[in-house]
């Protein structure tokens, strides 16, 4: 309610109660940055405790990264803290669209066990949040390609740097954002790894949706390539076309 005005009152103030208080509302963009706070202050402490071969030497210190701006609003990736984001992750996986690429469907220490085997290892491959105006919509994996598996099975290059992408609400799907954070999260890589000439990804050839976006983002189809889980789609953002694409 309106608080008291006791300056109308004919007799005396009077004291006032618990009712004479204002009704307040953040604007969004405060709430936002407030969310935001939490998650950075949260990964922060978390980094203290990691060792340093897991805090991203092998990936320029992803972490230190920071915000970067889009047409949809701003973007920044946070390392994933299993305690806290694996309630969230997990429900995004045993979506039926999702589980059927992603293959990590059922409870959540199937989600967890994959998050984990990451955090645990020597920093090639980071899983992140991706905050958009401080609320979670998305789930990433950046990984050295050149150090990872997938490099026997295409032409890598030293420092090649791959993407995973989930979108994570079904609201957000569909819409072309998924197009929007993945050129965002391309670009940032590159500006944040001098080293790396290429920013690659391997969707599985049958997600055409998935290859679209990706299209969409300046990358380009490179080749189809035989993975041991999937029949994928090689696309590649290279340094010198990015402002071409």
């Amino acid at each position: 309610m309106p608080p008291t005005d006791a300056t109308t009152d004919t007799g005396t103030a009077s004291t006032p109660s618990n009712e004479d208080t204002l009704e307040l509302r953040l604007p969004d963009d405060f709430l936002a940055l407030m969310a935001e706070e939490r998650y950075l202050c949260d990964s922060s402490a978390e980094a203290g405790r990691e060792a340093p071969s897991a805090q991203g030497d092998l990936l320029d210190h992803l972490a230190g990264w920071g915000p970067v701006d889009t047409a949809v609003g701003t973007l920044h990736l946070v390392p994933v803290r299993v305690e806290r984001d694996l309630p969230l992750l997990s429900r995004w996986m045993n979506d039926s669209a999702v589980a059927s690429y992603w293959k990590l469907a059922g409870p959540e220490e199937v989600t967890g066990d994959h998050l984990r085997s990451q955090l645990d290892g020597d920093g090639r491959s980071l899983p992140c949040l991706g905050l958009l105006d401080g609320t979670p919509n998305s789930y990433w994996e950046i990984y050295r390609a050149d150090l990872d598996p997938i490099a026997r099975h295409y032409p890598a290059r030293p420092h090649d740097t791959g993407i995973h992408l989930l979108i994570g609400p079904v609201a957000d799907r569909g819409r072309g954002l998924g197009s929007t954070l993945l050129r965002a999260v391309a670009d940032l890589v590159l500006d944040r790894r001098p080293s790396c000439a290429r920013v690659i990804a391997e969707p599985d050839l049958r997600n055409f949706p998935s290859v679209s976006a990706f299209l969409s983002a300046g990358f380009r189809f490179s080749a189809e390539v035989d993975l041991p889980d999937k029949r994928a789609a090689l696309m590649v953002r290279d340094r010198l076309l990015r402002d071409l694409m």
